[in-house]
């Protein structure tokens, strides 16, 4: 198995997919399947090595340039690069905690619109049992 780009990944997958509609082939969906997570843990492997730039970075962790280049500075994270021209390695990249994820429900009140409980937060008075 050699090392390849996202697009060169895709490309060959796609082209294989061609291939086999056009031969009509009967394939075990497991052996394919297989075949193309093995493919695919390499390059999610071998993208763990990238030297990424601070703005690249800052692109794919959520964090600023400036705040991974203090982390690189503070020896927080390893610097791959040059001192003036830092780099850190994919697979060493803080992630930014995203946003809690919606669970497609809407919550309904019961016994109260929005408005009515807004109104009852800001008139209530502390130690008030509402």
């Amino acid at each position: 198995m050699t090392v390849e780009t996202r697009q060169e990944f895709l490309s060959r997958w796609r082209a294989e997919c061609e291939r086999l509609k056009r031969l009509g082939a009967l394939v075990d969906p497991a052996k394919l399947l297989d075949e193309v997570l093995a493919d695919a843990e390499a390059l999610f492997r071998s993208q763990e090595h990238d030297a990424l730039t601070l703005t690249e970075a800052a692109r794919e962790s959520g964090y600023s340039a400036g705040h991974l280049g203090r982390l690189v500075r503070s020896g927080i994270i390893a610097n791959v690069g040059r001192p003036s021209a830092p780099k850190i390695r994919r697979a060493d990249l803080p992630r930014k905690a995203t946003g809690l994820r919606r669970s497609g429900t809407t919550v309904k009140l019961v016994g109260a619109t929005p408005g009515q409980i807004a109104r009852a937060v800001v008139t209530s008075k502390p130690g008030d049992p509402r």
